[in-house]
């Protein structure tokens, strides 16, 4: 299977908080998009990795993707070493994505930056013919995505570009309240935590009207790049109303 975007979050839920107004209209367009989800989250305060599996199955099912598949890295302690890497090659590889998003390369929780340098070196080695690496017992072909993008989390970074998602922010929202243990869920027993509030839903709201203010539309979700961006025609530029 060839998908055009592949969307890496370490934790479920990271994509849906991070970039799953762009899959969304990528989606829209026709595109195939995947999500990879690396671990299970279950170092998480709140639910259980068999809660957050089901949960993240209801979101995929609301985004509308091709895939969605979990590599079971242990939640706080995976290492960018050769087991890992191996495991995110053999995906990419899988998918074989002409685009891939990744966590962001710093942010709050330390998974994040870990997983965004995991993912950014494998999708440089998948591209290698001398590392060979098997899925179903057949030995894989190489594959190098076009691009690799890191969408930005908890931590406010200046982004490289961003993508207009205001015809998709409600559902965007749906999908985040997939995760009903985690998100705004007043009246549980579980203990407060620092995204379990209503509050924390109104900052992603903020965050993407304030990225979208600056390219004069409603909402938009901003991007890291690691390399440069290269246009037909100055038509694909979303003009910043002044």
């Amino acid at each position: 299977m060839k998908l055009d975007i592949l969307a890496f979050g370490v934790h479920p839920d990271d994509v849906e908080l991070g970039c799953s107004g762009t899959l969304l209209a990528a989606i829209a367009e026709g595109k195939k998009v995947g999500i990879v989800d690396m671990t299970r989250g279950e170092l998480g305060t709140r639910g259980t990795p068999e809660t957050r599996k089901t949960e993240a199955a209801a979101a995929a099912a609301i985004i509308g993707v091709t895939i969605r598949e979990n590599l079971e890295m242990a939640d706080g302690f995976f290492q960018n070493d050769e087991a890992h890497l191996r495991k995110v090659v053999t995906v990419i590889r899988k998918y074989r994505p002409g685009i891939i998003l990744a966590n962001a390369p710093e942010d709050r929780h330390p998974d994040h930056g870990r997983s965004a340098k995991l993912v950014s070196d494998a999708a440089f080695l998948a591209g290698l013919r001398k590392i060979i690496t098997s899925d179903a017992g057949k030995e894989q072909d190489v594959w190098k995505p076009s691009y690799v993008f890191h969408y930005i989390q908890d931590r406010f970074i200046q982004p490289s570009f961003v993508i207009d998602i205001s015809a998709y922010m409600d559902k965007k929202i749906q999908a985040i309240l997939a995760y009903k243990t985690q998100f705004n869920s007043p009246g549980t027993e579980e203990p407060q935590t620092y995204i379990s509030s209503p509050q924390f839903l109104e900052t992603v709201k903020a965050r993407a009207l304030m990225l979208g203010k600056r390219i004069g539309v409603d909402y938009a979700e901003g991007y890291i790049t690691e390399k440069i961006i290269g246009l037909k025609s100055f038509d694909s530029i979303i003009q910043e109303v002044t």
